[in-house]
């Protein structure tokens, strides 16, 4: 398998965790001005400064994000993101944004992390529609994602609708305590929602197999995509010694 270059930026998280990506895989390290052989395999953090220009310019890249459970802890004001500290897990995905679920893996990554999961609730007053930043829907081209959505939702359920994003003044965690549903582009605080007994649905392709909205009145959450998810996701320390690359040329998804 190639090894992909990691092309960093000088944003400090970028950085960081390239760093970290190239010593595991012992690959090269490239700053994103220096970077023109795009027939290579690369690999980078976020979708800032550059580096969404370079993953659709690359021929194969493997995109670094926070992860799926237990992210690094973050505070969102202002209409700004701030990462406290980077002590949790990111995602490594393989030419994608976010990874499908699909797949048989044992559950020994997501014991590690000491979930409570909840069993799925029968009941709930609303549909909870997650409203992508302004950025993701750059990156999807879906300007009119909530419009479009909210449409679709309504052709399948009459429950009532509440829009929410990360900068929303009521908690997603209180939110989610009467909710029917979770419904987003690709958040992955619908795995949160799952979690917590909610069911979740997505309109990004790659995530279709979790779960359909026409069935949103007939809800079933898939647990199993949790042991998936728990291996494509991995510490700044795992990053380092290599267990994260060599998983990932095992299990490349």
């Amino acid at each position: 398998m190639e090894k992909p270059i990691a092309i960093y930026t000088d944003h400090i998280i970028n950085k960081t965790l390239c760093y970290n990506f190239a010593k595991g895989a012992d690959s090269l390290l490239c700053h994103i001005n220096n970077f023109k052989d795009f027939n290579k395999t690369i690999a980078t953090y976020g979708v800032l400064r550059g580096t969404l220009e370079i993953i659709r310019k690359a021929k194969n890249y493997y995109y670094m994000d926070h992860g799926y459970f237990n992210q690094s802890k973050r505070s969102f004001e202002n209409n700004r993101t701030n990462v406290m500290n980077l002590d949790g897990y990111f995602r490594i995905v393989y030419n994608n944004f976010i990874h499908n679920g699909i797949g048989k893996y044992p559950d020994d990554r997501l014991k590690k992390l000491n979930l409570e999961i909840l069993e799925q609730k029968k009941n709930g007053r609303y549909i909870i529609l997650s409203e992508p930043s302004d950025v993701m829907k750059k990156v999807y081209n879906v300007p009119n994602w909530t419009e479009d959505t909210t449409k679709l939702l309504k052709r399948y359920t009459d429950r009532k609708i509440i829009l929410h994003n990360k900068f929303s003044k009521d908690p997603l965690k209180i939110l989610l305590k009467n909710a029917w549903a979770f419904v987003s582009l690709q958040s992955t605080a619908g795995f949160m929602a799952m979690l917590n007994g909610i069911p979740s649905y997505f309109t990004d392709a790659s995530l279709e197999n979790i779960s359909k909205i026409k069935d949103i009145e007939d809800p079933i959450i898939d647990y199993s995509i949790f042991n998936s998810l728990a291996y494509g996701q991995w510490t700044l320390k795992e990053m380092e010694s290599g267990e994260a690359w060599e998983n990932i040329t095992k299990n490349k998804y």
